[in-house]
Formats: structure tokens, sequence, C-alpha cells
């Protein structure tokens, strides 16, 4: 499938990071831009042009951006939005490159492993869903004509999805150094939501049926994770099911890699990962408990995603039993949702025998 024509629209360099500066700004007791712009010693067509994207941020020097932070802080800025300025400059740098892409340079999809951050940036610009992180701020009322979202532009979208598509199978061609491009992009191709889009997402990913059915740690273990994800954002669970027992369960190098990559994804390392080596690392890089967090919070938001949260929780909690007692506020809340969902009909044997062993470990560690 080939992208016809250009982009057209507004500027997609700096879009999701402007807004996100304009989220930041709002969250302050300044509430206008020149006043900001007095503030923060610019002139107002600057600020203005950092909110709207026309002068992206990921163009202003690294002190300077630094200083423009720590100045918001002191404003009293929301902490979680000004944490999520840099993934709203990766994923600006990911819709920019992928609709206006480079001379032989190398896609960002295929030169650092993403998180669910910049994720939900991405899907933020694409249809609209706002972040979790965000969801309070941005639902903020506003007077006159003001965006509700940094939505790309319909022309934008469909040459961004058609593009994409375009990486995913370049990739794929490309063998073992395509790997990281290709499980990238098919993952981000599932967020469009076209029935064009839907048959090729079916045919592409239904493709990658044989890396979900291999059986523990493989090179390819992380497309089929993202594969089997992606398929269930289009309805059909059975493949996450199948990874599950195949790719996961049983095989301790691929449950490492299941909890690094959790770790990872929920921003619990501090350091940007340029492949997917550091899943087959010693877990010795993030909290458990903080990654105990991460995924008692997921199980509850990401219902369609619930065998694997349970596998997860299970998996942590059988290396770690002691965490209950790392925070006990957390433990009786996760145990106490943990005995709802078992109260109800609709979860697979795997999850409920899980879930359950889940539920006896936070009990039995208890204070």
């Amino acid at each position: 499938m080939t992208a016809k024509g250009t982009a057209r629209g507004r500027a997609t360099t700096g879009t999701i990071a402007g807004f996100v500066l304009r989220i930041a700004r709002e969250s302050t007791s300044i509430r206008t831009q020149a006043v900001m712009a007095e503030v923060m010693g610019v002139d107002l067509a600057t600020w203005q042009g950092w909110e709207t994207g026309r002068r992206p941020l990921s163009h202003v020097k690294a002190g300077a951006l630094l200083a423009i932070r720590r100045r918001l802080l002191a404003l009293g800025a929301d902490s979680g939005a000004l944490h999520l300025i840099d993934p709203a400059m990766d994923a600006d740098r990911v819709i920019a490159s992928t609709i206006h892409p480079g001379v032989n340079a190398p896609h960002p999809l295929a030169s650092w492993v993403h998180t669910r951050d910049t994720a939900h940036m991405i899907a933020w610009a694409l249809n609209g869903t706002v972040p979790p992180a965000l969801a309070d701020r941005a639902a903020m009322g506003r007077r006159g004509p003001v965006a509700k979202a940094p939505l790309l532009t319909a022309s934008d979208r469909d040459v961004f999805f058609a593009r994409l598509r375009e990486a995913a199978e370049s990739a794929l061609r490309a063998g073992d150094d395509g790997l990281l491009l290709h499980r990238q992009a098919l993952y981000l191709c599932s967020y469009d939501r076209g029935p064009e889009a839907a048959s090729w997402m079916a045919y592409a990913l239904c493709g990658r049926r044989d890396a979900i059915s291999a059986r523990g740690w493989t090179p390819h273990w992380a497309t089929a994770r993202s594969t089997a994800a992606a398929l269930v954002r289009l309805g059909d669970r059975q493949p996450l099911l199948d990874f599950i027992e195949r790719g996961l369960a049983g095989d301790d190098a691929a449950e490492i890699a299941n909890l690094n990559y959790w770790a990872y994804w929920i921003g619990l390392m501090r350091e940007p990962q340029p492949d997917d080596g550091f899943m087959r690392r010693d877990p010795s890089a993030w909290e458990p408990v903080r990654l105990l967090r991460g995924l008692a919070a997921g199980l509850q938001q990401a219902p369609a995603y619930m065998d694997l949260y349970a596998h997860s929780l299970w998996a942590l909690l059988t290396v770690n039993r002691w965490l209950p007692l790392a925070d006990p506020a957390l433990a009786e809340a996760l145990a106490a949702y943990i005995a709802r969902l078992l109260d109800h009909d609709g979860i697979t044997p795997r999850a409920r025998g899980e879930l359950s062993s889940v539920h006896y470990v936070l009990r039995e560690n208890s204070t």
C-alpha cells in the first residue's frame, strides 16, 4: 500500500508537546499566554509558537527547556503534565518522521523502544483518546474556539497510517534488522479505526501467528507479544491467550522478559533502550513494588488485557511474595478488586487460577 500525496494541514512537528505545555500553563495560577510569556522572559509570539507547535519545543536548547520546566513547577504547574513533555516530544518526532520521512534517515521507531506514555501521546493525536495521566487537566473547560486535543487533520492522519504501514512492510522484508521497527509500527497501526485499515491489520497481524505459537523465549518474542496485544485492540483475544500459554507460562527467560518489558513500558527504567535486548537482563533495574502498583492499576483500567495482567501479577508475586508488606493499602485494595472479579463469570480458567493465587498471596502477607 502506497501513501499518495503529501500531508496537508497544520504543522505536525511540535503539536503534541505544545498542547502538553499549554495544559501545564493552565494548571498554574497564570492562565494567560501573555502573562506567562512575560514571567518566562520571552516574547508572546515565541510562547504562542511553543504551545501551537509552530515552534517545536524539541528545537529549544536543553538548558532553556529545563529552565522553563523548573519555572513552571515553581509556579505550581502539574508535575504529571511536565513529566509528559518528553514523551510528547517523542510522539511528535514519530508522527513528523512518518508523515515527512527524511532521505535515508532511520525511522525513530527503529531507534528506540517507546513507552506507554509515548504510545498514549500518539493515540491522543490520532484518535483523541486522552492519556489517563491528563484526563482531569485535559477536560478543563475553556472559552472560545480552543482545540480540545492535539488531533491531526484527517489528511495528515491518513498519510501517517499509510506510511506507517509501508514502514512495517519494509521492516518485515529487512529480516532481523527490522524487528524493532516492524513490531512497533505494527502496534501503532492498530490505532487506525478505518475499515480498510482493519482488513490490512487483520492480514498483517494474522501473518505473525507463527511468532505467537512459538514456545518460550525466541528472538521474535517481543514481536509476538506486541502482535497479540494489537490483535486485542481489533477485538481478537485468542492470540493473547495463546501467547500467554505458549510464549510465557513455564519459561523463566520469557517470564523475566515480560516483567522487564512491563517495567520499561510503564516508565520504571530511567534510560531509553535502543533495542529489545534489555528484556533478557536480570530484573534489577526497577523496583518490584512500583511494578506491582502499575500492574494493579492496569488490571482495572484495561479489562481487555486482563489475562496478561493476571499472569504478570502472578509471576511478580510468585518471585516476590513479600510485596504486599511493602504497600499494605495497595495490597488490600487489590485483593478486594480481585475478589470482585472472581465473583463474575467470563474469566478464563488460567486467569481465574492465577488471580486466585494472587489473592491468596495478598491475604497471606497482609499486615
